[in-house]
């Protein structure tokens, strides 16, 4: 396993679950408006998982899509990495429910919890997996159902999140290499601001933890987006510099799909037009560690960028963690 390999984008895929909960939906539940959300978040309208429909069973459908769009058969991967913090169950792990669904039992599989980030860090680990030479074909997903840990009587948090999953077939090549670079990041000493305190092993779950609603997300709102976009920021020029790029070579800028209010702030800081990102916050809302790849995915499929075109993804997230990415798509 001496030889280096390339790493080749063979193809991606989305999947969102069918129910759209909108603004107008969510000022029934709790005190808010349309205007409210809109202006403080950008976010319009998301995606929300049924109560049997699970973290494997989005994955699965993105999956499928990317098997697809990469034209291999399931057989041909051989590694499995899920990026999810809301998986299936705490074990097995959300990919080897996801082996099981696509058939293609024996292979390498495993999670990675690196919230929001856990895309950018999967494509990391994905890239060293197989430029070392020790798998050649990867099958890397991101795939949340945050709905099923958003408190849903707390207005400042329940407005933001939705579901969904994006995939990316990662393959060995010789000729080329379509991941240039990966920076990640991380800072434990903020993992208070942006948490969910419940169900491990700090605090197990109990009758009392249920009622304190331990379960759900807790987050200082103010907080992180005062660490996130100069974190952000960062990432995206230490990832530019290990490609060897500037930011005027990249076609399209995919950054989490947060907060409106993060994304320009993170291009104003970058001095980069916001007619060269790419948004679509507004129908999905925060789906963590989907939102790069499923925004990519969106992009392909839209015509926003192109065979050959260069995308900078970049990603923060509950930890804290922040990571960036240069590909070739």
């Amino acid at each position: 396993m001496n030889k280096k390999f390339g790493v080749k984008i063979l193809g991606t895929g989305l999947y969102f679950p069918k129910k759209v909960l909108t603004n107008a939906d969510l000022a029934k539940m709790v005190d808010t408006s349309d205007e409210w959300i809109r202006t403080r978040t950008g976010i319009k309208e998301r995606r929300i998982s049924e109560r049997n429909e699970t973290a494997s069973d989005l994955a699965y459908m993105a999956s499928s899509e990317a098997l697809k769009s990469s034209n291999i058969s399931p057989e041909q991967i051989d590694l499995i990495l899920v990026a999810t913090i809301t998986p299936d169950m705490f074990f097995p792990s959300t990919a080897c429910l996801l082996q099981k669904k696509l058939g293609i039992n024996s292979i390498a599989a495993f999670d990675l919890s690196a919230a929001c980030s856990g895309f950018i860090y999967g494509i990391a680990t994905a890239k060293a997996f197989i430029s070392s030479g020790f798998y050649k074909t990867v099958l890397l997903v991101g795939s949340e159902t945050l709905s099923k840990i958003t408190d849903w009587n707390d207005r400042n948090t329940c407005v933001l999140f939705g579901d969904g999953a994006g995939a990316m077939i990662l393959s060995a090549s010789e000729e080329s290499d379509d991941v240039l670079s990966v920076y990640l990041g991380a800072d434990g000493s903020y993992s208070d601001l942006l948490f969910m305190p419940g169900g491990g092993s700090a605090n197990p779950t109990t009758i009392e933890t249920v009622n304190q609603n331990f379960h759900t997300m807790k987050m200082q709102g103010k907080d992180v987006f005062k660490a996130a976009v100069p974190k952000m920021a960062l990432a995206a020029q230490k990832a530019l510099e290990l490609s060897g790029k500037k930011l005027e070579d990249i076609n399209l800028f995919i950054p989490h799909q947060a907060n409106m209010r993060i994304i320009e702030a993170v291009a104003k800081k970058l001095d980069i037009s916001m007619d060269r990102v790419f948004v679509n916050i507004h129908k999905t809302g925060n789906i963590s560690s989907a939102t790069t790849i499923t925004a990519l995915d969106e992009a392909i499929k839209t015509g926003r960028v192109k065979r050959g075109d260069l995308v900078e993804m970049v990603a923060f997230g509950g930890g804290f963690t922040w990571g960036a990415s240069v590909v070739r798509i």
